[in-house]
């Protein structure tokens, strides 16, 4: 009990991490973010971007020559000023991707070798109530090899709480299991995240997982914070063509900017000829080039069976050039008759794709709907 409540008065203490990492060699990095207690933030991007550098960076593994680690009022590194504080004195919980356990201790033994900061007759009763909390009691006496990948995970994670940590940081931690043990962790994870109170940040590559469990995504290349914001905000609207392709968001193309309509409120864009509707953008000159983007939800098949209004808003005509059958789901991919060297992609329900009789070759029309047209600066990768 003493060290639950010892770990009550640690987490009640206001303390976000605010971190900027900079330097150009070995590994260039130039990151810079928040993360709010109660928060969890991802770091998403593609292998090689320094995700996992910049975990270690936080940690104390790796010397950095630029920037700055704080939390809360404390200070973790500070180069200019001369701060640099050990790993050892750092309230990090560290959860690496292998979990890093000791092969020839117990659950029970992994997790006490992290609590001597406690009486050596209170740590035995702390480390079953971390446990507990990662629901592997009854466990306590079995070595790593005779756990599964999802146990094995639990144990570093109630290890990682061991330390009393004012940052929670999550190198892939599901990487290593099943995509039925994944979900089951997901949930375990969200739930313990509400009692913690204080700042997590999680390494994945996994769009979908990122989107799923955190608050916000800060997408990451070569080093670089590229954007921060929630899953909605970074999924739907990135902010350049290179976070686009980062996130996966198949529908980026070049256009220009055609005409505003204040009082409609709206401005059009020219592509290949189509004049498509998006809210007015007043910011943005009439014939200036640009990038524009529209996640595949927002973009609406017109049924043959019965016509809907939405038929109305940037209606493009084509033909399919692929019809993927992905179990319930099929992906559309149209070639626009005004733009044929283009390609819309969308996904729809099989039923809907067999219903519409939607196979290579089969015309096709959709509407993309405003609300979700997305404008960005033009790039001239798109040429």
């Amino acid at each position: 009990m003493a060290w639950r409540g010892a770990r009550e008065r640690a987490v009640a203490e206001p303390s976000a991490l605010d971190v900027e990492l900079r330097q150009t060699t070995p590994i260039a990095l130039d990151a810079r973010f928040t993360c709010a207690r109660n928060e969890l933030l991802a770091l998403v991007g593609p292998s090689g971007a320094g995700k996992t550098t910049v975990l270690r960076a936080i940690a104390g593994l790796v010397k950095l020559r630029g920037g700055h680690v704080r939390v809360g009022e404390e200070t973790w590194l500070d180069p200019g000023a001369g701060i640099d504080v050990p790993t050892h004195r750092r309230a990090v919980g560290f959860v690496f991707q292998s979990y890093a356990l000791f092969p020839h201790m117990t659950a029970l033994g992994n997790v006490v070798a992290s609590l001597g900061h406690l009486p050596r007759d209170e740590r035995n009763g702390a480390a079953r109530d971390l446990l507990r909390r990662v629901h592997l009691e009854g466990l306590e006496d079995r070595r790593p090899a005779a756990l599964s990948g999802g146990q094995q995970q639990r144990v570093a994670v109630a290890r990682a709480l061991a330390r009393r940590p004012r940052v929670l940081l999550l190198d892939e931690p599901f990487a290593a299991v099943d995509k039925v043990t994944r979900r089951k962790l997901y949930g375990e994870l969200a739930e313990l995240r509400r009692s913690l109170d204080i700042p997590c940040v999680l390494v994945t590559h996994d769009l979908d997982e990122a989107a799923m469990l955190a608050d916000r995504l800060a997408i990451l290349w070569r080093g670089k914070t590229l954007q921060i914001g929630t899953p909605d905000e970074v999924l739907r609207r990135p902010v350049s063509v290179d976070v686009a392709r980062l996130v996966d968001l198949r529908n980026v193309f070049a256009g220009r900017i055609a005409s505003h309509d204040p009082a409609a409120g709206h401005t059009l864009l020219e592509w290949f000829g189509e004049r498509l509707e998006l809210p007015h953008r007043p910011d943005l000159a009439v014939g200036t080039r640009i990038a524009w983007c529209i996640p595949p939800a927002e973009i609406v098949l017109h049924r043959r069976d019965r016509p809907s209004r939405g038929e109305r808003e940037n209606p493009i005509s084509g033909l399919v050039a692929q019809a993927v059958r992905l179990g319930e789901a099929t992906v559309i991919n149209l070639r626009p008759i005004a733009a044929p060297t283009q390609t819309l992609s969308f996904t729809i329900p099989t039923h809907v794709a067999e219903r519409n009789g939607l196979t290579s070759g089969v015309a096709a029309s959709v509407s993309l709907l405003a609300s979700g047209l997305h404008v960005m600066p033009w790039s001239a990768t798109l040429e």
